[in-house]
């Protein structure tokens, strides 16, 4: 049985609620995983108090587009100031040389610098299994650090030889690509509410993997009742590829190939047109924002208000370290907020709106009604930051925390059990999380 937890006298709790509720001096009692109550001087019975005077309590945040295995490849030279495709091809060898324990610990600093931002649930869409790494590599690692997952079986089928992009030595025979997403979902996928862990299939682009598998996936995934997940329209590259091989824009292919519809969310569509928006948001297809990533590699902005304001569904996404080069999901949520003032003016984006994109924004888009709000009967996934620090004095707003707030969290709960507390993760040892980081990256970067 989980441990039950009051959270004492919260100066603030952003509930991202259909109203927008926000109560001050408000407690909130937790458990079995689940919040039981909130409201003022509740009762604590045997549960173990936090006091939170200090305190901002927020949905924990929900990161809908990873690449966990580049953590290990933060700031590459060659690729530090390519666009997309020049960056994939520097690091493409690379990560031909990765080992399981490779993917494993990079998934296990990856998931922790998401905690420690404020993350409760991460998708991760890995897409290459060099030398016998596999999805559960990474399962495992999520598992340890204690964040909810959803894991995306990944794959690329078309190399160089065949006109695709990535080397032939990364590609994956498509029956076998079909047949490995049906053995992860049997063994790991959890439709239940409250669920810990959730597979989808995830084809990496339409410039690595073929028609064929792009619908074959579809066909099975709705089979098996689990969700997709690509990239689409992240660049101009992207666009004019998708024009000159398959005589259509990346919203067509998509439609076309059935990748459209409410179990379906594609990464960055920093390229998506007027019509593609209006296709999506007809759908309720799904959209994973990374604007940090779209920054490093020089993307462009993506139409974000455009897409809200046409009733799209549009999450956050941090998307691998190897083009962000961090992985903080509020710095992300605050990265929203600036780009689309810059585009569209001071007016376009709150800071309120944009960490709901964070936390119920990204819940909406990865399917899940049972988390992204701070609400009785919502799974215990909160975060609580405190807004008593220098990065906060000053502030009129304490809950404005995206002007001026702190960047990593105080406690994290997940599923009603302590992630970070204190600053410091507590489900693992970070230390040694990091020195084998920094040896598996020394040995890369050697060979």
């Amino acid at each position: 049985m989980a441990r039950e937890w009051l959270l004492k006298s919260a100066r603030a709790v952003l509930t991202m609620d259909d109203a927008g509720t926000e109560p001050a001096d408000c407690d909130i009692l937790i458990r079995d995983g689940v919040i039981a109550a909130i409201g003022a001087n509740l009762a604590p019975g045997g549960a173990e108090i936090v006091h939170c005077a200090d305190l901002v309590v927020t949905p924990g945040l929900v990161n809908t587009h990873h690449h966990l295995y580049q953590t290990l490849t933060r700031a590459v030279p060659g690729g530090q100031d390519a666009l997309l495709f020049g960056w994939l091809k520097t690091l493409y060898p690379v990560w031909a040389r990765y080992t399981p324990d490779d993917t494993r610990i990079s998934a296990m600093a990856g998931l922790a610098e998401l905690a420690l931002s404020g993350c409760t649930t991460s998708s991760d869409h890995l897409y290459l299994f060099p030398n016998g790494s596999r999805l559960d590599d990474t399962i495992e690692a999520a598992r340890a650090v204690g964040l909810r997952f959803h894991p995306t079986r990944g794959a690329m089928s078309i190399g160089e030889s065949k006109g695709g992009l990535p080397p032939d030595s990364l590609v994956e025979d498509e029956a076998a690509i079909l047949n490995d997403c049906i053995r992860v979902i049997d063994a790991f996928h959890d439709p239940a509410p409250g669920a810990m862990v959730r597979v989808g299939v995830a084809p990496c682009s339409p410039f690595s993997v073929s028609r064929e598998l792009m619908r074959d996936a579809a066909i099975l995934a709705r089979d098996k009742g689990v969700r997709l997940h690509t990239h689409l329209a992240e660049n101009d590259e992207d666009v004019r590829y998708s024009l000159a091989t398959f005589g259509c824009r990346p919203g067509q292919y998509a439609e076309d190939l059935g990748w459209t519809g409410d179990d379906v969310w594609h990464a960055h569509c920093v390229r998506l047109d007027a019509d593609e928006i209006a296709l999506f948001a007809r759908t309720h297809t799904g959209a994973a924002h990374c604007p940090c990533s779209n920054c490093r590699l020089g993307s462009g902005i993506a139409p974000v208000r455009a897409m809200l304001d046409a009733g799209m569904r549009v999450g956050l996404g941090v998307d691998g370290s190897a083009s962000n080069d961090a992985g903080n999901l509020v710095a992300e949520a605050r990265m929203a907020m600036l780009l689309q003032r810059v585009d569209r003016g001071a007016d376009a984006m709150s800071a309120r709106a944009a960490l709901r994109l964070a936390t119920r924004g990204g819940a909406q888009v990865l399917g899940r009604d049972d988390i992204g709000q701070v609400a009785v009967g919502k799974r215990a996934d909160l975060a609580l930051w405190d807004v008593s620090g220098i990065e906060s004095a000053g502030s009129w707003d304490r809950a404005a925390l995206l002007l001026a707030g702190p960047r990593q969290v105080r406690h994290l709960f997940v599923e009603g059990r302590q992630v970070v507390r204190d600053g410091q993760l507590v489900t693992v040892d970070l230390a040694a999380v990091a020195a084998a980081q920094h040896k598996a990256a020394a040995r890369l970067a050697a060979g």
